[in-house]
C-alpha cells in the first residue's frame, strides 16, 4: 500500500521527469518508414521534449543480428510531426537506444526537493541530506536521460528475441528477463535494474499505460538482486521507468548526479505478418 500511495504522489509531483522514445508504431512491416517523438511527463503535463540536439550523445538501434545501426543523423528534433525516423529492412526485434549528456541541472527549494526525493525513492540523496544536516537546504542536481524502445519488425518470432534481454551499456537501465513480444506471452514481466554495471536494489520502478497515463498502473521496489516483477500487458503502449542518483563531492557545482531511465514497448492493433 505504501508504494502505491507513493506512486499517486509521483503522478503529480515529479511526472515531468519521465522521458521516453515514442514511435508512431512499435510493430511495423520491413522497409516501413517510422517516425518517433521524444516525450516527457504524463497526463496533463505530457509534452514533446524540448531537448536540443547537442545534448543527445547516443541514438542507435541494436539489430536482431547483434549489430548496431547509427540513427543520430535521423533525428529531426522539433519538426511538427516528429523528432526523428528510421526504416529497418530485416525482420525481428530491434532495441532503440537514446542517451543524453549530463549537463542539464535542476535547482529546487528545500521542501520541493525533499518531496521529489521521497516520491522517487532516491534514498542516497535522502540519507545524505539527513546525515549532513542539509534537509532545510535547497537541493540541486545535474542529470542525464537514458531511453530504450522495443520495435518489432514483421511478425514476432524467437529469432533475435534474446537481444531484448541483454543490457546495452546505459548508466541506468531496465532489462526485462522475458520478452514482452514472446509468443505465447508470459503472464508476468520480470525486470532487472542495472546501475553503473551492477544490480540496483531499492529502486522504485513504475509501469505506466501510455494510453491512460495520469498515474502508474504498478509500482515496485527492486529487491536485493535488482529485480522487480509486473503483470504482463497484452495490448496498448507501455512505459517502464526508474530514477537513481549519487552524491557528488562538495567541490562540484551541484549536490547530486541523477539518471532518468525508461523502456517503452507496445503491441499492434492488428497482427503484423511478414511480407
Amino acid at each position: 500500500m505504501a508504494v502505491w500511495l507513493l506512486a499517486l504522489g509521483a503522478a503529480t509531483s515529479a511526472c515531468a521527469h519521465d522521458f521516453w522514445v515514442q514511435p508512431n508504431a512499435y510493430w511495423v512491416e520491413p522497409q516501413t518508414s517510422t517516425a518517433m517523438t521524444l516525450q516527457v511527463g504524463h497526463g496533463p503535463y505530457r509534452q514533446r521534449s524540448p531537448i536540443p540536439l547537442d545534448r543527445i550523445a547516443r541514438f542507435q538501434a541494436l539489430r536482431p543480428d547483434g549489430g548496431l545501426t547509427e540513427l543520430r543523423d535521423r533525428l529531426r528534433l522539433g519538426q511538427p510531426d516528429r523528432d526523428g525516423d528510421w526504416r529497418f529492412s530485416d525482420p525481428g526485434p530491434y532495441v532503440l537506444v537514446l542517451q543524453t549528456d549530463n549537463r542539464a541541472q535542476s535547482h529546487l527549494p528545500a521542501l520541493r526537493f525533499n518531496d521529489y526525493l521521497k516520491v522517487e525513492g532516491l534514498t542516497p540523496a535522502l540519507e545524505y541530506r539527513q546525515l549532513a544536516h542539509r534537509v532545510d537546504v535547497d537541493g540541486s542536481e545535474n542529470y542525464s536521460r537514458c531511453a530504450k524502445a522495443f520495435i518489432q519488425v514483421g511478425a514476432a518470432s524467437s529469432a533475435g528475441a534474446a537481444r531484448l534481454l541483454q543490457p546495452v551499456g546505459l548508466t541506468l537501465e531496465i532489462v526485462p528477463e522475458v520478452s514482452p513480444y514472446a509468443e505465447p506471452r508470459p503472464a508476468t514481466l520480470p525486470v532487472r535494474v542495472i546501475y553503473e554495471g551492477k544490480p540496483l536494489a531499492g529502486a522504485l520502478v513504475k509501469l505506466t499505460n501510455l494510453d491512460h497515463d495520469e498515474a502508474p498502473l504498478e509500482v515496485h521496489l527492486t529487491d536485493s538482486s535488482g529485480r522487480a516483477s509486473f503483470v504482463m500487458p497484452h495490448s496498448g503502449s507501455w512505459l517502464l521507468n526508474v530514477i537513481w542518483t549519487k552524491v557528488l563531492p562538495r567541490t562540484r557545482e551541484t549536490d547530486f548526479e541523477t539518471v532518468f531511465s525508461s523502456l517503452s514497448f507496445g503491441f499492434p492493433t492488428e497482427r503484423v505478418e511478414l511480407k
